[in-house]
């Protein structure tokens, strides 16, 4: 099912969207947007497609969340937000459907208007729109949020802010911006910005972390709250947005609870106990064998694999290369070659699950591992050949191991290129550099990821083989936080969700500001002209087939700059669940992620 609706896009993608792009610039106001063409739903549209509009409203969903909080300000760097604030309580000016690739609808705003070209965008805001006090949701409101978070908040809103020539009111309900860049994401990116009152925090610094919670517009508003143990939102009888039809058949519970536990394993037991409602199982290996408690048995708790047409994304042990130990690509790929996978991978998943082969594997959008780029890939990365890793142009692709725990193969191609770096092992059997000093390094992980420390223990002992010393240590969530706020880590677990819609954020997440700038997502400290241009490339793409091949382009540079030890994915999502809770027949295009539990979800007692 997923399969088929990729394929769709795909051709979507790289056919019908040309001939839609090519049209005529919009002559009036949209009640939607698409990345490329139009959006799938009409302006008469009653719900969106993988809802159930008739879904009774009522019951508590309760999930488990490890770690803890010290704020409720998720729009900052500063501290650690509650779990919901932004979904539950704070609304855009346009929703996102998760059943097409990147299309927007009016929420707050009743529509959105651009040119061909996207050099500006224009929303007006709904008269009925309020925020939870009662006060109306004004332009102003929206002029200001989009100024303060992208001057104050966290780092991720101030790439936008910094494209904007002018930011004006047209009308008593309407804004315009208009770029000083070629963006085509743009329109859509600022109308996913959260929409804050502006009478809330004049004479306070937005940019700290406080226990304030914001005044929202959106269908839930905080109840209570335990600091560190559980925060509660019950829906908003009054929300003005219930009779919209986007939101028909979304939020339905009555009340949203989040319990906080010490680490996975304890909201594993708490789901068992029946204290929580819904569990995401990562390990293949428990879904297959921890699942048989009496809850189980009874019918009381339903076992569900869901399907998604999404990329894997990347995950595994990244290296911070602001460190000079991990400066160099052969020392990075020496570090690749060491890592066991196939032991590992079925040492912790019964060898069930394959590993990630490059950033968008799974979709589309990856390039083609160990292949050459050809065509409007090739041409992108050819003015960049020079500085570009080994692999990116003529393909690269993860070494593959014989399966056995000695991996003797790559441990002696893995010797040889750390020889070339200038790493020798001494008589003591230490890998050393020409100034004598020891290969040592640590693994940073959060107390509580015993997979990831299984698979750090195993790696750490296969690393002996090359005289190098590595060390794990496990800290609490808020000393991880703040050391890997401020980089100051060595090597860590790393995950990097993407969608089948990359646009601005891969800045965040890759864009050379990272290196020095505090609280980006470019934890590896990737410092590359070439990836920058193959985002703005992807940012200024007329149509889809050029966007696809910036896309590629961009996969090729990051997977054969080797930053990431990539671990495994899966295809979909395996999810345990009480009985009392269901959700509708059709699986969206990205499954299991945003947009999907609790948006979507029901209570239904047995």
């Amino acid at each position: 099912m997923r399969r088929e609706t990729t394929a769709a896009w795909r051709r979507f993608g790289l056919t019908a969207a040309l001939a839609l792009f090519a049209a005529a610039a919009q002559a009036e106001p949209m009640h939607g947007i698409a990345m490329y063409g139009d959006p799938a739903l009409p302006p008469d549209f009653v719900s969106l497609p993988q809802v159930n509009p008739d879904a009774p409203k009522g019951g508590t969903y309760r999930w488990g969340e490890a770690g803890s909080y010290d704020s409720f300000n998720p729009f900052v760097t500063k501290g650690r937000a509650a779990i919901g604030i932004s979904t539950l309580t704070v609304e855009t000016l346009m929703g996102r459907n998760y059943d097409e690739p990147f299309s927007l609808y009016g929420l707050l705003a009743e529509s959105i208007d651009t040119d061909d070209a996207r050099t500006y965008v224009e929303f007006t805001l709904r008269p009925e729109a309020r925020f939870s006090d009662g006060s109306p949701v004004t332009v102003e409101d929206v002029m200001w949020s989009m100024e303060v978070l992208g001057t104050q908040g966290n780092p991720r809103y101030a790439a936008a802010w910094k494209k904007i020539a002018t930011m004006e009111k047209t009308g008593e309900r309407s804004v315009k911006f208009t770029f000083n860049v070629e963006d085509r994401e743009l329109p859509l990116i600022l109308g996913l910005r959260p929409i804050l009152k502006k009478a809330q925090w004049e004479g306070k610094d937005f940019a700290e972390a406080t226990m304030e919670v914001p005044i929202g517009s959106g269908p839930y508003v905080l109840d209570s709250s335990e600091l560190g143990v559980q925060v509660t939102y019950k829906r908003n009888p009054d929300w003005w947005g219930k009779d919209l039809p986007f939101n028909h058949g979304q939020w339905n519970f009555d009340e949203i609870r989040y319990d906080y536990y010490a680490n996975p394993q304890a909201i594993f037991e708490a789901f068992k106990a029946g204290q929580v409602d819904a569990y995401r199982e990562a390990n293949v290996a428990k879904w297959q064998s921890s699942y048989d408690f009496p809850a189980v048995a009874a019918g009381d708790v339903i076992k569900a694999e869901i399907p998604h047409g999404r990329p894997s994304g990347i995950e595994g042990f990244v290296m911070n290369t602001r460190k000079p130990l991990f400066a160099d690509w052969r020392v990075r790929e020496a570090l690749i070659l060491a890592f066991n996978f196939e032991f590992i991978n079925q040492t912790l998943n019964a060898g069930v699950l394959p590993r990630i082969p490059s950033y968008f594997g799974n979709s589309f959008l990856a390039m083609d591992p160990g292949k050459p780029a050809e065509g409007r890939e090739l041409e992108l990365l050819q003015p960049f050949a020079a500085e570009l890793p080994p692999g990116a142009i003529e393909g690269y692709a993860l070494p593959v191991s014989e399966g056995d725990q000695t991996n003797r193969k790559n441990i002696r191609a893995a010797a040889k290129l750390l020889e070339e770096a200038g790493w020798t092992v001494g008589d003591d059997g230490v890998l050393k550099n020409a100034k004598g000093e020891p290969f040592a390094f640590e693994i940073l992980l959060v107390t509580g990821q015993d997979e990831m420390a299984s698979a750090a223990e195993v790696y750490i002992e296969a690393l002996k083989a090359l005289g190098i010393q590595a060390r794990l240590t496990k800290v609490d969530d808020a000393q991880y936080k703040d050391r890997t706020t401020n980089y100051d880590f060595e090597m860590t677990h790393y995950i990097r969700s993407l969608s089948l819609s990359p646009g601005n954020e891969q800045l965040l997440y890759w864009g050379a500001a990272g290196v020095t700038e505090p609280g980006t997502r470019n934890w590896m400290g990737v410092n590359s002209p070439a990836v920058e241009a193959m985002i703005a490339a992807m940012l200024k793409a007329p149509n889809a087939e050029d966007f696809t091949a910036a896309t590629k382009a961009l996969d090729r540079v990051l997977t054969s700059g080797r930053y990431v030890i990539p671990i495994w994915y899966s295809d979909l999502s395996r999810l345990a669940y009480s009985s009392n809770l269901k959700y509708p027949e059709k699986i969206p295009l990205y499954g299991d992620w945003s947009g999907f539990l609790p948006d979507t979800w029901w209570y239904e007692a047995k």
